[in-house]
């Protein structure tokens, strides 16, 4: 069982900045691949960023590639969202997620933007970005 949170969310003017952290709890961190995700009032959720076990591997969703930066620090129990050049569009709640145990063919062939691959979730951090 891993236990997360998110912090760092707030209103910001578009073009601004804002660093979001997840802070896990629970067993090895380094054993859980990690994402974000985020859901707009009256949207569906949306993929935004993964990063694999030991942050080898990074993904993004087009609609962030270049603005936005996940990692993470395993000695920490934590995993970052850097979000850069904000629009009114990144206007959401956002989401860490994780997962454990994942087939390889799965998880490096698209399975880790699915929110179905992940097990474990937070609560949210909200994100407002003005005009």
């Amino acid at each position: 069982q891993v236990h997360l949170v998110e912090s760092g969310g707030g209103l910001v003017q578009a073009g601004g900045s804002l660093r979001l952290t997840c802070a896990a709890s629970g067993r090895t961190f380094s054993n859980y691949a990690m994402a974000w995700f985020r859901q707009a009032p009256g949207k569906e959720r949306e993929f935004v960023a993964a990063i694999s076990w030991e942050g080898a591997s990074t993904y993004y969703a087009d609609s962030v590639k270049g603005r936005f930066t996940i990692s993470r620090d395993n000695a920490k129990n934590m995993v970052y969202l850097q979000m850069d050049s904000l629009k009114p569009d990144d206007t959401a709640l956002y989401c860490c997620a994780g997962v454990g145990v994942v087939a390889p063919g799965k998880y490096y062939t698209g399975g880790n933007r699915l929110s179905g691959t992940y097990e474990y979730w937070g609560q949210g951090t909200q994100v407002t970005v003005s005009n």
